[in-house]
């Protein structure tokens, strides 16, 4: 397979995934209504930066559908501080009024996200709490970020008149609240009729038509809001832990596809996996078509060093290309860098290992020289004169090991097996490997 193979078979590759991401990556139509209504947005799962993008798109949906009330149904283990923290940015500035409503767990994040609503609700049974900060080890953060947790804490207690201790026990374990079951090492978790005591929730209702019933509307419409199939892979997509492993299967898949005869699975999982990490960071909103641009602008550069090797600029310029789509597309500057460098050194063993194993068979074996000429075949860099050994002669210059000696009028380069020789001695030869000459010292000095 030529060089003009291997451009047409990177720019396919390059432009199937930006097309396929600005294709898949369309926000669906909503119809518009001037009707009265509740709109129920589930809060479900690991609170991470795509269920942020999610909220951000179906809180304004709401408000733009002219939405009188937006119910806000959580069940949530907690996840990640930012995202909590955007997403209760847009739920304080939402235009329409809120309700937390916790059909199950309102745990960590999930917690502060209620706190932020204007009033609460919680169904039977369902708990709300333990809200420490911890590190992607399971620990507890440190002193400083579990300060600026509590104070976040506390001040979304304060929104609503809400007693901000009972906040910082869900973070704090040194808060001693008996009542409630806070105290020696143990972080608060409320249950529903705890949360009434405290004034931390307005009302219990068992499901949506005690919902209603509490907030004075009974008759209205009711609109759910759902996760769409696009934004279910962007909040997957989209996680710390999945990021590394996409980048990963990407560049190795690419690299072995170059290496590979024919198009096959080494490039269709590349494909998909860089797919799936453009249309899921765009579908969240971190990212927009520019940065795809900016990645097919760095394949096109690679190709351009690959097929005119010059001093290397423009490989260069297309791997920061390449690396400044994937940063710009990122929420996490941090993140990404990491996932970059994780994908990086993956791609590089297993690289290594497949190429040692099972050679180059695809298009660049024709830009790698893997010919090499060797002693089986009869080639040999100089002739390795046997004939030479035993001959005797003198040292014409000292031997520090290397010099030169004369032996019958034919000066040679030789070096002695390890010692200092003298000018004139008396030397052997008692090995020859092609241009190498060894010689050993005879303890007698050449006499003319």
């Amino acid at each position: 397979m030529n060089r003009s193979m291997i451009i047409r078979r990177l720019l396919f590759l390059s432009l199937i995934v930006c097309g396929l991401v600005i294709w898949a990556a369309q926000p669906p139509a909503h119809s518009q209504t001037n009707n009265e209504v509740v709109y129920f947005i589930p809060v479900e799962q690991a609170v991470e930066r795509g269920l942020e993008a999610f909220l951000r798109r179906s809180l304004l949906q709401a408000q733009e559908e002219g939405a009188t009330q937006i119910v806000l149904e959580i069940d949530t283990p907690g996840g990640l501080v930012d995202a909590a923290t955007e997403i209760a940015y847009l739920i304080r500035n939402s235009a329409v009024p809120t309700t937390a409503y916790v059909t199950g767990k309102a745990w960590s994040a999930g917690a502060y996200i209620a706190l932020n609503a204007d009033q609460i609700v919680m169904a039977p049974g369902t708990t709300m709490g333990s809200a420490a900060v911890v590190d992607g080890a399971g620990n507890a953060a440190e002193d400083k970020m579990q300060s600026a947790w509590l104070a976040t804490l506390e001040e979304a207690a304060k929104l609503n008149d809400r007693n901000p201790i009972y906040a910082r026990a869900m973070a704090d374990t040194s808060v001693n609240l008996p009542e409630v079951g806070a105290g020696e090492g143990k972080l608060l978790t409320l249950t529903s009729g705890d949360a009434i005591k405290v004034g931390y929730a307005e009302a219990i209702a068992a499901d949506r038509q005690e919902l209603l019933a509490f907030l004075e509307m009974e008759n209205a419409v009711i609109r759910d809001l759902e996760v769409s199939f696009a934004e279910k892979i962007a909040r997957f997509v989209t996680h710390p832990v999945i990021i590394p492993i996409l980048l990963s299967i990407g560049s190795l898949g690419l690299v072995l596809e170059l290496y590979s005869p024919g198009f096959g699975i080494p490039g269709i999982m590349g494909l998909s996996a860089l797919f799936l990490f453009f249309f899921g960071h765009l579908v969240a909103g971190f990212a927009g078509y520019e940065v795809l641009i900016l990645f097919a602008a760095g394949i096109i550069l690679i190709i351009v060093e690959i097929l005119f090797p010059g001093f290397g600029i423009f490989g260069i310029l297309g791997i920061v290309a390449i690396i400044g789509s994937m940063v710009l597309a990122s929420y996490s500057t941090v993140n990404i860098l990491l996932s970059i460098l994780i994908a990086v050194v993956i791609t590089v063993v297993v690289s290594i290992f497949f190429f040692k194993y099972f050679g180059y068979k695809g298009p660049l074996k024709k830009m790698i020289l893997t010919y090499a000429t060797t002693s089986e075949q009869g080639y040999v860099s100089n002739a390795t004169r046997k004939e030479l050994i035993g001959e005797i002669g003198y040292a014409s210059t000292v031997l520090r090991p290397s010099g030169t000696a004369i032996f019958e009028d034919e000066r040679l380069d030789v070096v002695s097996e390890g010692g200092f020789i003298a000018q004139g001695q008396k030397v052997k030869i008692v090995a020859t490997q092609g241009s190498r000459i060894v010689v050993r010292e005879l303890k007698e000095t050449f006499k003319d």
